[in-house]
């Protein structure tokens, strides 16, 4: 049992490291022009489907390392309950953003620390299955 949780514990955080790290490169690469739609912190269509390439790598390493950690059991299904539980508390938190911000006109020149604070994601981005969070960068 405690293999079990430590395997999913350390599957998450892998994951979270994970993401963020390919996310970071990822908008390194395409840059503000191609993951927002322009004059908006709304991330483009190009990015969401990055972004679901990403998620998708990433699940599957994620799975396969608590797996390999686990070495046997369900912890790999106890990971997939808990992404899918923390994503829909952030999916939330993430709609009220998307509220605050969508009025707001980006700039050419604002800042990228700024630009990923504002970002949000569109609204039909929303009606699909969300297993976790992913930054919009």
């Amino acid at each position: 049992m405690g293999r079990a949780i430590l395997a999913v514990v350390i599957s998450y955080v892998g994951m979270l490291v994970l993401a963020f790290i390919a996310f970071t490169c990822a908008f390194v690469v395409f840059g503000s022009e191609i993951v927002f739609r322009p004059g908006t912190y709304e991330a483009s269509t190009t990015w969401v489907a990055v972004a679901f390439a990403i998620n998708i790598i990433d699940a599957i390493i994620g799975g396969f390392l608590c797996a390999l950690i686990a070495k046997r059991g369900r912890a790999p299904f106890a990971l997939a309950i808990v992404v899918l539980v923390l994503g829909l508390v952030v999916a939330f938190g993430d709609t009220k953003k998307r509220e605050a911000n969508i009025g707001m006109v980006r700039a050419a020149e604002t800042p990228k620390i700024e630009a990923i604070q504002k970002a949000y994601w569109p609204v039909w981005y929303r009606l699909r299955f969300r297993l976790r969070e992913q930054p919009v960068c």
